[in-house]
């Protein structure tokens, strides 16, 4: 049950479009030249199936890419950023689609010297306002970072012989002090909200509160309060001592909202379990506390007040702002001591 979204449902995501961090050194690199024009347009709708990397394409770390629409303009520059719109597939299997996944906007991400392989970012430096560009990246590359103990949790997709092919559109291309202006007016408007959240945090905790005893007394459950204000149920018991912090665990869960809307759940024997640190900050409060309450095989549920969820943010378009959440859980196994 990950901070921003229950899932784990993109391992290899966290790999794939993962951002990669800038040192002072690399900032001061040039950008690489932009290769010559080609002929062919390649979209999304027009193919299907696994690309053949051939000759027209080029390589850098790890990944093979072709320019498909090359028009003339400034390139994006180390350490400022570039905005576009990005279809990811393997195979046919639709893979994301910012177009989908941002109500129809163009994403933006910095541009910055790329250290590990396998990743689409390594090509921004090459592109300008109006590029569209065809990368494939062979899964074999990505299994290569895959972290130790984390393969396990790999989708179906994601195995050798396999490869991701990435289709980008760049809208625009924003310098270095453009995206510093856009960094500064995010987190003064960050902390705004802040403000507002904690000054309207200890109503909402109280609506909060009001909603779940509602529900437990109409649903006759007899369930436990904490002093933060989470409340739980144990409807198996389980064995051995109890979690604390530090402990890896892997579990199972149902996320639901109080109206009985499920938007999240990797229950069942063919999908994979999720496996985080306790008390590391890694999940959600609700689940720090709650799990640590727990034992191994113990199954229970979680009735969790907003502030201990995704508070006023909520979580996409599933988990609406100070949204109290319902999570039925079972803790599979203790991986590993502190």
């Amino acid at each position: 049950m990950k901070r921003f979204a229950i899932l784990p449902l993109v391992v290899a995501g966290s790999m794939l479009f993962q951002m990669p961090t800038a040192t002072a050194q690399d900032k001061k690199k040039k950008p690489a030249a932009k290769p010559a024009a080609t002929k062919t347009i390649i979209t999304p709708k027009a193919t299907g199936g696994n690309i053949k990397v051939d000759a027209t394409f080029k390589k850098i770390k790890g990944v093979a890419y072709k320019i498909v629409k090359d028009v003339p303009g400034k390139t994006a520059e180390i350490g400022g950023g570039i905005e576009f719109h990005l279809v990811a597939k393997c195979d046919t299997l639709l893979l994301g689609d910012t177009r989908v996944q941002n109500a129809g906007k163009p994403v933006t991400a910095p541009v910055m010297e790329v250290k590990d392989l396998g990743q689409f970012q390594s090509i921004f430096p090459m592109l300008s306002k109006g590029d569209s560009v065809l990368v494939v990246i062979s899964c074999d590359t990505i299994l290569k970072t895959v972290p130790p103990g984390n393969e396990g949790q790999l989708p179906p997709w994601l195995k050798s012989g396999n490869a991701v092919n990435v289709y980008l559109s760049v809208v625009s291309v924003k310098s270095k002090a453009e995206m510093e202006k856009e960094a500064a007016a995010a987190k003064a408007a960050q902390e705004t909200a802040a403000k507002e959240a904690e000054a309207n945090a200890g109503k909402q905790v109280g609506i909060d509160d009001k909603l779940i005893q509602d529900y437990i007394a109409k649903n006759n459950i007899k369930a436990t309060k904490t002093a933060s204000g989470l409340y739980y149920t144990i409807t198996q018991e389980g064995t051995g001592p109890q979690i604390t912090s530090g402990q890896k665990v892997s579990m199972r869960y149902t996320g639901k909202l109080l109206d009985g809307k499920v938007f999240d759940s990797n229950m069942g024997n063919d999908k994979p379990v999720f496996t985080f640190p306790v008390g590391q900050h890694q999940v959600i409060a609700g689940w720090d506390e709650g799990v640590a309450l727990l034992k191994k095989g113990t199954k229970a549920t979680f009735y969790i007040i907003s502030s201990l969820g995704y508070g006023a943010r909520g979580a996409g378009a599933a988990i609406g702002p100070n949204a109290v959440l319902l999570f039925d859980v079972e803790v599979v196994d203790i991986v590993s001591e502190k």
